[in-house]
């Protein structure tokens, strides 16, 4: 078995990226991907080339944000002006992928690019990162970045796996993902003196706001030196709460939701750490309206910087939608039109919403259906700064980001769940259109296979339709996948 191989270019090798090498297919060109009008190219060359130093990057991680949620991807209930305006001004993805369906593998596969055919951890119960794990921001402290994480770190230890070890300079969040489910908390971590140590903070702050304004804080301090801020979010995930003026524009007068029908959550649910909620429809529209606002400070402090023109910012999702705490994504219809929520390996677990946008890098009013991951983060950056990183499962997407020249495409993506809740051990592996998904429960074994061309929504098993294809793709599976 060999791995699929990164290819890091410089700014002249476009032309590398239409070899064959092994674990993807052949790269595909702009005029097949019909992403980008062709008389808009000289225009964005010019500007990318005016910059004498690497782009700045900010990735923004939304916490069980579903490919539904926002009005760019058909959200009617819920505001999301600035998201809006966003994918507008940028690229909007249709086929992009989180690198699995809960928290901590995903964001591991975020940072490293190893996607969960080779990551040891394939669950929230994994052994987490490693500090033999290269992340995207040890790469690019080779290029002299400076480095932030601010918000939900997701797994970890102030000894093991903590963003000091990781190649982060600044961090202010939750360490573990459980801690992340309280929006007003007593302590934080924060690294100190080069180590990662709890930090008391004011119980009335909502962690959220405290995220943004280190984030704004960053900016401002490193506007003149290459830097990578990375946040990760914890909005939407529950608990389901939000300051209550961004719950009123979901509000009557009176303070009666115009979300109705509500149906009041208890505390404190399944996990035991959520706090009630009266008005859970109102309340989740608020946090996905806040996330939008905070994302919209971001963008506006990068344009009142002057940094507009030489930063990109890559905004997307950990996983599908959540029912907890009283989330109700049916109401919002959060998943699309995707089947699956989070912890489901269909469509609706996986397939996130995803936004790139840098008006001096990134093309402007673009959708693209070219499917690729989180796991492409760490290979697609370290590409744009010029610096090596090493062989993952992710490829750059820098050409897709330009809107220029050949693009590369995975052979597969893949993705394993031992889903406890649903009582069943799931792989899923997508090659070209095909999606093929193995369920193993204690008394049975089944396969399922779809054309995601043709049925998005997942509802038309062809595996005994197509048994040549089904089997195939469960030998890939086989074939890819390494037990660690």
């Amino acid at each position: 078995m060999q791995r699929p191989l990164t290819v890091a270019l410089s700014a002249t090798s476009f032309l590398i990226l239409s070899i064959v090498l092994p674990g993807y297919q052949r790269a595909v060109t702009l005029n097949q991907l019909n992403t980008v009008p062709p008389t808009s190219l000289s225009e964005h060359i010019t500007k990318r080339t005016a910059h004498n130093r690497p782009p700045n990057f900010v990735v923004i991680l939304a916490d069980d944000l579903g490919y539904g949620d926002l009005g760019a991807y058909g959200q009617k209930k819920i505001r999301t002006p600035r998201l809006d305006q966003m994918a507008a001004e940028g690229m909007r993805f249709t086929s992009f992928y989180a690198g699995h369906t809960v928290c901590a593998p995903s964001r591991i596969a975020l940072l490293t690019g190893v996607d969960m055919a080779h990551s040891r951890t394939r669950s929230n119960a994994g052994p987490g990162l490693q500090e033999s794990d290269i992340t995207v921001a040890e790469i690019l402290k080779e290029a002299d970045y400076a480095t932030g994480v601010f918000g939900k770190w997701g797994f970890g230890t102030p000894e093991n796996g903590s963003p000091d070890r990781q190649g982060f300079d600044e961090f202010l969040g939750y360490l573990g993902h459980v801690h992340a489910h309280s929006y007003y908390t007593d302590h934080l971590f924060s690294i100190q003196n080069g180590n990662t140590e709890r930090l008391r903070v004011d119980t009335t702050q909502y962690t959220p706001d405290l995220f943004t304004e280190a984030g704004l804080d960053f900016i401002t301090r490193h506007k003149d030196h290459p830097f990578l801020l990375y946040l990760p979010y914890p909005l939407v995930h529950a608990e389901l709460l939000v300051p209550p003026e961004s719950m009123k524009p979901y509000q009557d007068s009176t303070g009666r939701s115009l979300l109705m029908p509500e149906k009041p959550f208890p505390c404190c649910g399944v996990i035991g750490t959520y706090r009630g909620q009266e008005q859970p429809h109102a309340a989740f529209a608020g946090m996905v309206s806040r996330l939008d606002r905070d994302v919209g400070q971001i963008l506006d402090h990068l344009h009142n910087l002057e940094l507009s023109e030489n930063t990109i910012v890559l905004f997307t999702s950990d996983n599908g939608p959540h029912v907890e705490g009283g989330a109700d994504p049916g109401f919002f219809e959060s998943n699309g039109p995707l089947r699956g929520l989070k912890r489901d390996l269909y469509e609706g677990g996986i397939r996130v919403p995803a936004i790139a946008w840098g008006p001096g890098i990134i093309p402007g009013g673009v959708v693209s259906d070219h499917p690729w991951g989180v796991w492409d983060f760490p290979a697609t950056l370290a590409d744009f700064a010029d610096v090596p990183s090493p062989p993952t499962n992710g490829l750059s997407m820098r050409n897709l980001l330009l809107g220029d020249g050949p693009v590369t495409q995975h052979e597969y993506f893949y993705w394993e769940f031992d889903n406890r809740w649903g009582g069943h051990y799931v792989q899923a592996i997508r090659q070209d259109d095909w999606k093929f998904l193995r369920f193993v429960e204690p008394e049975r074994t089944w396969i399922e296979l779809y054309n995601l061309r043709t049925d998005i929504g997942e509802f038309n098993n062809l595996a005994t339709h197509f048994p040549e294809i089904a089997t195939r793709l469960s030998d890939l599976i086989d074939r890819v996948r390494l037990d660690l």
